[in-house]
């Protein structure tokens, strides 16, 4: 029994504990025999602190969230299936006030505004215990509950918009944009001549025209159709030829003129093809068909 006492484990109360001697290299709490409630800063604490502030509004649970007065009136009108053109004010308006007086307990700023919906709850039902005003021959007379009606109708309207576009799927939210690289082909695809790279290129070839002038006076007769020949033969059995060795700057302007109206007449009938190797590269003309 000794034995058996020796190894049995001795239960230190908190009283003896400053007898005990300091550990090397342990930090042990106050009172070992007691399980921490927990820590603070690293600290065990093994009751709870008598100066604790817990905020009076931290364990309350919100179970309805309302967007306004108006949002609070049509819940209260839905959830009770009353007509919302034939609105019972007494019943509404007691509800109202109920909840009113639960959030002005809490947050007077927010019930400002629901206060004000209050007031006019209660103006339209006194209106309504008033005899009612005198209308037109073959009118009714106006019912104070018809702004009130409007503005719910309206708002429900709003609302049940809103929701639709709630649920149409967002970027970033629903989902996201694929990006996906593709390789280009190998096969080169050629920029496409527009008007401004011809213009400029004719603007070339005449300023380079007006450096060789001849003074002989001559008049002749040019042919478009002929000097159309003339630039298919020139472009048979050649691949590509440059834009400008298509033009004879020797024979004068008006040859240029028509062998460039006979280029725009071939390219029109779609004989010819002109391209470029990229943006700002010499222009170059080839046949668009394979001679036979």
């Amino acid at each position: 029994m000794a034995v058996a006492a020796a190894f049995m484990p001795q239960i230190i109360s908190s009283s003896q504990v400053q007898e005990l001697p300091p550990l090397i290299g342990q930090d042990l709490p106050v009172a070992i025999d007691q399980v921490a409630l927990a820590r603070l800063y690293g600290e065990p604490l093994f009751a709870m602190p008598h100066d604790l502030y817990i905020p009076p509004d931290a364990l309350k649970v919100f179970l309805e969230a309302f967007e306004g007065p108006l949002d609070l009136l049509l819940y209260l009108i839905r959830k009770q299936n009353f007509n919302i053109l034939d609105i019972p004010m007494a019943a509404v308006t007691r509800q109202y006030l109920t909840y009113v007086d639960e959030i002005r307990a809490t947050n007077l700023e927010l019930a400002a505004e629901y206060l004000l919906m209050a007031a006019m709850l209660i103006e339209i039902k006194s209106r309504m215990l008033l005899p009612p005003k005198k209308a037109a021959e073959g009118q009714e007379a106006e019912d104070p509950r018809a702004e009130l009606v409007r503005r719910l109708l309206e708002y429900e309207q709003i609302k049940q918009a809103a929701h639709k576009l709630n649920t149409v799927p967002q970027f970033g939210r629903d989902f996201l944009r694929a990006q996906v690289f593709v390789e280009q082909a190998l096969a080169p695809r050629f920029p496409d001549v527009t008007v401004v790279d011809l213009q400029e290129a004719w603007r070339d070839i005449v300023k380079r025209a007006k450096l060789v002038q001849h003074h002989v006076i001559s008049r002749e007769e040019l042919s478009v159709r002929e000097h159309m020949s003339i630039v298919l033969r020139k472009l048979q059995g050649r691949k590509f030829l440059e834009f400008e060795e298509l033009f004879d700057a020797t024979r004068g302007m008006p040859v240029l003129v028509v062998t460039f109206i006979a280029l725009l007449e071939l390219a029109k009938e779609c004989l010819l093809e002109i391209t470029q190797a990229e943006s700002f590269a010499p222009i170059y003309v080839r046949l668009a068909y394979t001679p036979a």
